[in-house]
């Protein structure tokens, strides 16, 4: 049990009073004004999400992804067409696998030879004042008017 203390006097007691409120009103926080270190010995955090990694590798993840998920209904048809055969002939079974792989393969054909189809991409450049007007045609009725507005 600690030793009773003697009683203070009234003006000892107020400039402990005193004292015990400015020291409640004083700022608990500290601002460090030096200047941030730009960088340090501390080793980078693993963020969550994909790893960093460049831009090439950043594409071609991507396309990976995107063959992995266009390659789901390929496997669907694959396995539409085997339970539509209802034979365990290694023949249809072949068959029946390599139908939805020719099919693909013939998409691929046709949109490598669609290319050559396609009008080719123009950009024009001037160097003067280009005047470029919006026309708005509309026909209605039995008898056509045309009426053309700016």
């Amino acid at each position: 049990m600690p030793e009773p203390t003697a009683p203070m006097s009234e003006e000892v007691a107020e400039k402990e009073a005193a004292r015990l409120i400015s020291a409640a009103y004083q700022p608990t926080s500290f601002r460090d004004p030096s200047p941030i270190p730009q960088y340090g010995t501390t080793p980078p955090v693993t963020q969550p999400g994909r790893p960093p990694m460049s831009q090439r590798a950043t594409d071609i993840s991507g396309v990976m992804l995107a063959g992995s998920v266009a390659s789901v209904p390929l496997g669907g048809m694959t396995c539409l067409v085997l339970y539509t055969l209802d034979q365990v002939n290694p023949v249809s079974l072949a068959i029946g696998a390599s139908a939805p792989v020719a099919l693909v393969l013939a998409v691929a054909a046709l949109l490598r030879r669609a290319k050559g189809v396609l009008p080719e991409e123009h950009h024009h450049h001037y160097t003067g004042p280009v005047d470029q007007r919006n026309v708005h045609s509309s026909t209605r009725g039995v008898w056509a008017k045309t009426t053309n507005q700016q």
